[in-house]
């Protein structure tokens, strides 16, 4: 019978990343099952690194980003950890939410980056038009970021979904304090914007 990779707990962590078990990769299950491929994680460092802590997007874009390409993957884990990060960094429970729906209740800015984020999800890239618009407001750096970040949070989904790795008990309450203030901070039973 097959066995689905798990997150690897510290006893079966592999020494060839042993360094990393302290830092980001030993505090969040989906790079705890990431270890199962040390190769991978080490590679994925310097990436994550970039578009976590250095994108052009500056960090309440990102999430906004990233709440709608977990959105459009069904991705639970991915939605509950970055409601939460999403809310440290200064985005509302009310803009949050409005994520969850059309273009057309969201903020412009808002509205700019997911109609990309969709449009990477549903096609695999910007048309002219969206580019012209996208570029505008953040930049060519800016929406290379995007298109990056896309790309790295869809392979997480990937991994979250493909294993159906367990979010962290702690992040879980943290999620539920917030959605205790607000009903409808859950993601939709629903698997594309």
């Amino acid at each position: 019978m097959y066995d689905r990779p798990a997150p690897l707990q510290d006893k079966d962590w592999p020494g060839a990343v042993a360094d990393m078990r302290s830092g980001f990769a030993g505090s969040l299950n989906v790079y705890r099952a990431m270890a199962n491929h040390p190769a991978l994680l080490r590679a994925w460092s310097d990436l994550r690194d970039h578009i976590v802590n250095r994108n052009r997007l500056g960090h309440e874009l990102s999430e906004v980003a990233i709440l709608r390409i977990g959105l459009g993957h069904g991705a639970r884990y991915e939605w509950v950890q970055h409601v939460v990060r999403g809310h440290e960094r200064g985005l509302s429970l009310e803009r949050i939410q409005s994520l969850k729906g059309p273009l057309s209740q969201m903020a412009p800015q808002d509205a700019l980056v997911a109609e990309a984020v969709d449009s990477l999800l549903r096609q695999s890239k910007l048309d002219a038009g969206l580019q012209e618009r996208l570029s505008a407001a953040v930049g060519i750096d800016g929406m290379i970021d995007l298109m990056a970040t896309v790309g790295f949070y869809s392979t997480l989904a990937f991994i979250l979904n493909s294993f159906e790795v367990p979010l962290e008990d702690e992040m879980l309450a943290r999620f539920y304090r917030l959605a205790d203030s607000d009903s409808d901070l859950g993601m939709p039973n629903i698997h594309s914007p």
